[in-house]
């Protein structure tokens, strides 16, 4: 088990490595940030003197040793547009990006997973086609595009709810349920598959043979077993809580760490782009570990196989 968890920490630790060089990198070669913060008209003297003062005139691997040192040391820098710290810009909107990915997530769990299994129980039926093709039309459609048709019903032409902004608990319905509605429709496929493939084993045709009833059937084998893959599509949800909320809150204004890392980018404020990313990075490793530890509590095939890997 040690060596499990030592094998998928370092794992963890070499991906988050790589996605804060490959950000380092790519930020300091798409762009000057001094010419995007000063401005190309402003004297070369001023410019000179800033990219020294933010260590912009250091050769890259200097500024990238540099950048490493001081993560250890717990500093993430600080924004070049306001001199405040990177980390505190984050952590304030962190909270408004919550208030939609949470609501949404549960929207996905609570309507992916159950229609995926009815659908699964009830195969080849009207209601397996029809939550099929629902499900095809939501994971289609692009999340920017769902939400624009939800402000143009709901907000412009019906005037029921606001297009943007966050002043009231009104304002994040509409988000949310961008954000949920296709996930929701992964969940829904992703289950009826694993469902449909469970159902289909000899164990559960034998279970069924012997007079268990089918609800047993259904909740004491064949859910269980079914849960695996499904694990592994809400794992990859929970860690892109943060980069999947990008897009939806450009599109209606709201002020999370999404829009923030949209701003950021076109600002070319590198402490904050980079902040932002180490954040996603660290989500979605320690997302993929946990959901590594649940297959053990899932199948105990996979436990017999770890145990006997350490001995």
């Amino acid at each position: 088990m040690f060596r499990f968890l030592g094998t998928r920490l370092l794992r963890a630790l070499i991906t988050i490595v790589l996605v804060v060089t490959f950000a380092f990198v790519v930020l300091r070669l798409s762009g000057d940030p001094a010419l995007m913060i000063m401005s190309a008209d402003a004297p070369p003297e001023a410019i000179a003197a800033f990219r020294k003062s933010w260590g912009l005139d250091e050769p890259i691997m200097v500024q990238y040793f540099k950048y490493f040192l001081a993560i250890f040391e717990g500093d993430l820098g600080r924004s070049m547009r306001d001199g405040r710290s990177a980390i505190e810009l984050v952590a304030e909107r962190i909270p408004a990006t919550l208030a939609l990915t949470i609501p949404a997530l549960m929207i996905k769990l609570g309507i992916g997973i159950p229609a995926g299994i009815y659908a699964a129980l009830h195969r080849n039926s009207f209601a397996d086609r029809a939550v099929m093709f629902t499900a095809v039309a939501g994971f289609t459609v692009p999340s920017f595009v769902l939400g624009l048709l939800l402000v143009l019903v709901f907000a412009v032409q019906l005037g029921w709810l606001p297009s943007g902004g966050q002043e009231s608990w009104r304002h994040a319905i509409l988000p949310v349920i961008t954000m949920g509605v296709g996930g929701a429709a992964v969940l829904a496929r992703f289950t009826r598959s694993a469902m449909l493939e469970v159902l289909g084993q000899s164990y559960i045709r034998t279970a069924s043979a012997k007079g268990v009833p089918w609800r047993s059937v259904v909740w004491g084998h064949a859910l269980p077993n079914a849960a695996i893959p499904t694990v592994t599509i809400v794992g990859f949800m929970v860690g892109s809580l943060i980069a999947g909320a990008v897009v939806v809150e450009s599109v209606f204004s709201w002020p999370g760490v999404g829009r923030l890392l949209v701003v950021s980018v076109a600002n070319r404020d590198l402490a904050v782009v980079q902040a932002i990313l180490l954040l996603v990075a660290a989500t979605m490793v320690t997302a993929n570990l946990i959901v590594d530890l649940l297959y053990g509590v899932l199948d105990p095939r996979l436990r017999s196989a770890r145990a006997a890997g350490a001995h």
